[in-house]
């Protein structure tokens, strides 16, 4: 008999969380196992990318609740009273003042979803995958049947804002926690340590055959230029360090470096780099790109990849960037030597525009290090099928 699988998350927005579940799910052997995808909404680039076989379902209220969720409990109470909802408003104050104090969203959580009934279906698994996301975390734990129920960790949470209190009382009630580097596990236990026990290092899988498959489809870069081309994938925020890469290249560009910087990626700190790009004159030689499903192509075309993250959990793009087998300079994240042998296969810097900005130009001017990273990529293991042996054999048990 098949086991029935259900993993949860937000939606299928192009993002790291979405596309390590989906190389995970296509490693399954699906003629073995009943896998649904449950999202609070339906959007997302990724949404195609959902193997055949897999059950997609949605959280029907989401759109009800989603304000009450997203926004400040002030504005959500004010637009009630609006609509003379005076009992509901009041216990959304309420419930606002008392979680605070308590430091667990959990009664506010269990008020919004007093009128949604738990799913009718069992599963043998049930994983609150976009983790940690304390509403997901609680709804898989109230509100989803299942022998067995996993908490999945996608990030150092010292770098994120991350409720200790609400992880002691509810990550515990969970029988397994993954969490995707050693290093993101030992800060996770150091600020948690009841969580111990159950903790389990699950690193994000990359599918070389998928990967080098996509790469050959698409057209990539489309500019004719003949220089050298450095490459970022990530989403345009803060903490995955673009800023950092702009105020880099503005010192290879100033040194005569003849070289283009591309990023992949869409999010709220575009208009914030596009600002930077243009007080550096750097409008024809930074280049945005925006978001795609498939950024395989220009990750093969590339010359460098430099991921310049102020902090990650395992961060996916990079494996990809080994798979492929292209020359990187990453940041010193949480993880980043989990994946890279600094001087072997890869450099780490700090995290710095100086020293990133160093770590680049060693490379653009070292063509024999170029060589040997790509050539010691060659037999770099992407951490697949032992990986998912980890989650189907505790399936089984």
């Amino acid at each position: 008999m098949k086991k029935n699988m259900l993993f949860m998350l937000i939606n299928m927005n192009i993002g790291g969380t979405e596309k390590a579940l989906l190389n995970m799910i296509n490693e399954f052997p699906l003629n073995k196992y009943n896998v649904t995808i449950f999202m609070l909404e339906e959007y997302g680039g990724f949404l195609t990318f959902i193997p055949e076989g897999v059950h997609v379902k949605y959280f029907s209220g989401y759109k009800d609740i989603k304000d009450l969720l997203n926004k400040p409990p002030q504005l959500s109470s004010i637009n009630l009273l609006k609509k003379c909802k005076f009992i509901q408003a009041f216990m959304i104050i309420f419930l606002h003042i008392l979680t605070r104090t308590l430091k667990n969203r959990s009664l506010y959580f269990k008020y919004i979803l007093r009128k949604y009934p738990i799913l009718d279906e069992e599963y043998d698994v049930a994983v609150a995958y976009d983790g940690p996301m304390d509403f997901i975390s609680y709804f898989v734990l109230k509100k989803i049947k299942a022998k067995k129920k996993i908490q999945w960790i996608h990030f150092d949470i010292t770098k994120i804002g991350f409720n200790i209190t609400f992880a002691e009382k509810v990550y515990s009630q969970f029988d397994k926690i993954f969490v995707v580097s050693y290093e993101a596990k030992n800060k996770l236990i150091e600020l948690v340590p009841k969580l111990k026990k159950n903790t389990n290092v699950f690193f994000n899988i990359s599918s070389p055959k998928i990967i080098k498959a996509h790469a050959k489809k698409g057209t990539g870069f489309l500019d004719q230029f003949n220089g050298i081309r450095i490459l970022t994938v990530g989403r345009l925020s803060i903490e995955k360090g673009q800023d950092l890469a702009i105020h880099a290249f503005k010192r290879i560009v100033k040194d005569g470096y003849n070289a283009k910087w591309y990023c992949i990626g869409e999010g709220n700190a575009r208009e914030h780099y596009e600002h930077l790009i243009t007080k550096f004159h750097l409008q024809d030689r930074f280049i945005l790109l925006g978001a795609t499903a498939n950024p395989y192509p220009y990750i093969d075309q590339c010359d460098i990849y430099v991921q310049p993250s102020k902090h990650e959990g395992f961060c996916i793009t990079l494996a990809e960037a080994r798979c492929l087998g292209k020359p990187i300079v990453t940041t010193e994240f949480t993880a980043a030597k989990e994946q890279i042998r600094n001087g072997e296969n890869g450099l780490i810097v700090g995290i710095d525009e100086v020293e990133l900005y160093h770590g680049i130009v060693k490379l653009i001017n070292n063509k024999a290090m170029q060589k040997k990273f790509t050539e010691n990529l060659q037999d770099t293991s992407m951490m697949g099928n032992p990986e998912i042996n980890k989650i189907l054999k505790y399936a089984n048990s």
